[in-house]
């Protein structure tokens, strides 16, 4: 598909109207879905830059499926790209908080909402879990020696997995430890080691 020219525009509009209307729980989810479309559909961003991409909008402040689309559409349009996905992303939340805030308590105690929210919970927790499996065996795994005759040892990347090791006992030894230590500890490792 090609993202040229007003057209180009549109429909990248349309994809992340798309992604911010069916993305329930959260930046994550929404990163599941811009990876299905934007590279294993129409494979406009490779996953190496995705995954990128995905890890700088989880760094900065703001939610992460805005900072992720914003971030799409100004690599595959440009500034203009950014504003439009952005917009994309947001409109179908703020059409649904308007709406819901203006007759959910009229319908909250139904048994049918109540049973659609109770079914909206697992599947978005399985959604989650694919992002965050996703991103792992990214970060983690080197996939393409996923081959009958590559070593044992060989499938892994040790440097990133023995940091990923580090800062989780880090974080669970210390709890008081601010997040942002370990974002700037992990861009520090990136940039030295990788």
């Amino acid at each position: 598909m090609e993202f040229t020219g007003i057209l180009g525009l549109i429909k990248l509009f349309g994809i992340f109207f798309y992604v911010g209307l069916f993305a329930i729980g959260g930046g994550l989810v929404a990163a599941t879905f811009m990876q299905q479309i934007l590279v294993d559909k129409y494979a406009v961003i490779t996953t190496e830059k995705f995954y990128s991409m995905l890890a700088i909008s989880e760094s900065t402040p703001g939610p992460i499926g805005i900072n992720l689309a914003t971030y799409c559409g100004n690599e595959i349009y440009g500034p203009i790209g950014g504003v439009v996905t952005t917009i994309g992303e947001v409109l179908p939340s703020l059409i649904i908080i308007m709406l819901v805030s203006r007759f959910f308590f009229n319908f909250q105690k139904k048994p049918a909402v109540q049973a659609a929210f109770s079914g909206l919970r697992p599947a978005t927790g399985g959604m989650i879990l694919v992002a965050m499996v996703s991103v792992f065996m990214v970060s983690l795994l080197n996939i393409p020696l996923f081959k009958e005759s590559a070593a044992i040892l060989d499938l892994f990347r040790w440097k990133s997995l023995i940091f990923y090791a580090i800062c989780l006992l880090v974080v669970l030894k210390f709890k008081k430890i601010h997040p942002v230590f370990i974002v700037l500890a992990g861009a520090a490792f990136g940039v030295v080691f990788l």
